[in-house]
């Protein structure tokens, strides 16, 4: 068995696309998933599963999702081992920041540089960004409300073909937590 984090994008944000957690937990331990917990109310969840690969983990999500409630939801699932290597890989000095200030958007596929070279980092310091394995690590020093680089990293264009979700440093290292076996 392993534990694993589901990470949901888009629902219980700016009034669409409502999904109560009690039934999120429901639908995991339908789909035979154990130890179902969630964790804030903006789509992350943590289960063990024998199921070893991710990606159909995160499409069989979708795809109940979308029979229960609906609406389509973007799922991302990451095993603890990947999360833990993204919080030790962080280019920010994360111990000395504000969980506000620092952020990861996780992506469902690796992430070339190039995608990004038509972003001119010096116009938007001091706000500065990262990439790492599937993740883009985002320093907003006034946070998330306030950036100006955070809508500029997800320009359609930039994300075109790739299921992209972020979550602040606060609940990445919940995350961490919370998968640890």
């Amino acid at each position: 068995m392993t534990t694993y984090a589901a990470l949901l994008r888009g629902i219980n944000v700016g009034g669409g696309k409502k999904l109560p957690m009690a039934g999120l937990r429901a639908l995991l331990e339908g789909l035979g998933h154990r130890e179902v917990r969630t964790y804030l109310q903006s789509g992350n969840a943590v289960f063990r599963s024998e199921e070893r690969d991710t990606g159909a983990l995160a499409a069989e999500l979708g795809r109940a999702l979308a029979r229960e409630y609906g609406f389509a939801v973007e799922c991302l699932v990451r095993d603890h081992g990947y999360l833990r290597a993204v919080a030790e890989a962080c280019p920010f000095p994360a111990e000395r920041l504000e969980g506000r200030q620092l952020h990861a958007t996780y992506y469902s596929e690796p992430v070339e540089e190039s995608r990004f070279a038509a972003l001119d980092p010096a116009q938007f310091l001091p706000e500065e960004f990262r990439l790492g394995d599937r993740v883009l690590y985002l320093y907003a020093p006034e946070g998330l409300g306030r950036s100006k680089l955070a809508p500029a990293l997800a320009r359609p264009a930039l994300t075109e073909g790739l299921i992209a979700t972020t979550r602040n440093w606060n609940t990445v290292r919940k995350l961490v937590e919370l998968t640890e076996e």
